[in-house]
């Protein structure tokens, strides 16, 4: 029996002598060709799994070889959020993207660092040509061990304001900053945000846009007139985040996260008069116990959420929102990604697409 030697990377002949076969018929299990005995196909399984082998993915690439399909892989922790509009609808928009195409989607999961490491495994044996990553938080290092790997990489959004990995992102600061903005002109003085997770650099940018229009109309924040400029300065208490901050409590685009952040904000502030959410599912959350409590939506409190999802469309009262396109984000993720997989060495690309304020009878 070969076994590996500690520190070494194992390579097709010993894989090989180990399954007792022939270099061929490992390159042909590797490759999932035709003409291998089950028995043969199992044993040669069981030896690269034994000696931890990885196929040479540029080697596969000088061979002329693709695998012809692409990952989209989800990395949020949270089984509650899968439920949400957004990965459904990025799921979709990728899916019609890739549809005149020969390249099959493949839709995985990876929130642990046992599962980044499989999947990381998995894309450096050559099982897929490129990767869309959605959903990536601030320490998560997957892109870059990726990229490190020569694996063409897209992101959906971006980790932080210096991301190095191409990405496709939304105006999310102009977006929350033109909803606020609309707030302020239609004679709101006291507006309150409700912030998706401030782990991840899209809640960030939709908190700073909130911020800044305030800044901009010279309205201060209550509780602290310098926060309209700070991020760094937020505290964690409890299960809210407190943005230097009472106006603002953190959520995590959930439902159930607007209704506790909604509820919070009223304790605080029963006289606020307008609210925005970074989420329309938040936000949905928000105008529920707002209709609990007595409030009329828009007559005491107006209320603007993020995103445009069908859901928009059926809150009482239908939702004004901001408008972040995703089928174009979709459409340009897998151009990108195309790109990257026919052209390796290109540089990364960075893209940032417009939002549109949608004017519904919630503000």
């Amino acid at each position: 029996m070969v076994r590996r030697q500690p520190g070494t990377t194992p390579t097709l002949e010993q894989v090989a002598a180990h399954a007792g076969v022939g270099r061929g018929t490992v390159s042909r299990v590797i490759n999932n060709e035709a003409g291998v005995k089950d028995s043969t196909r199992r044993a040669v399984q069981r030896a690269i799994a034994e000696l931890g082998y990885v196929p040479n993915l540029a080697a596969r690439s000088l061979a002329g070889r693709r695998a012809d399909a692409v990952a989209l892989v989800m990395t949020e922790r949270d089984w509650r959020l899968f439920g949400e509009p957004f990965f459904s609808e990025t799921v979709r928009s990728v899916g019609d993207a890739l549809t005149d195409t020969s390249v099959q989607l493949l839709l995985t999961l990876v929130r642990t660092d046992a599962e980044r490491q499989r999947f990381l495994e998995y894309a450096r044996g050559g099982r897929v040509d490129g990767v869309l990553l959605m959903s990536v938080r601030a320490e998560d290092r997957l892109p870059d061990l990726l990229a490190d790997a020569g694996m063409p990489t897209v992101l959906l959004g971006r980790r932080s304001g210096d991301e190095q990995v191409t990405y496709v992102d939304a105006d999310n600061v102009g977006g929350a900053r033109e909803a606020v903005g609309r707030l302020l002109r239609g004679g709101r003085r006291k507006i309150a945000a409700i912030a998706g997770p401030l782990d991840m650099y899209v809640a960030q940018c939709r908190l700073r846009g909130y911020r800044q229009a305030l800044a901009d109309a010279g309205t201060p924040v209550a509780g602290d007139a310098g926060a309209a400029d700070a991020v760094a300065g937020d505290a964690v208490l409890g299960d809210s985040l407190l943005c230097a901050d009472s106006l603002v409590v953190e959520g995590d685009f959930t439902e159930a996260s607007g209704r506790r952040a909604m509820t919070q904000l009223l304790d605080r502030h029963p006289d606020l008069d307008a609210v925005f959410a970074a989420s329309d599912t938040m936000a949905a959350g928000a105008l529920a116990v707002l209709r609990a409590t007595g409030r009329r939506v828009p007559d005491d409190v107006a209320v603007i959420g993020f995103d445009d999802f069908d859901l928009a469309e059926h809150t009482d009262p239908p939702l004004t929102t901001v408008r972040q396109p995703l089928d174009e984000i979709g459409r340009t993720m897998v151009r990108l990604l195309l790109e990257e997989m026919e052209q390796p060495e290109v540089a990364w690309r960075h893209v940032i697409l417009r939002t549109q304020l949608v004017v519904r009878g919630s503000a």
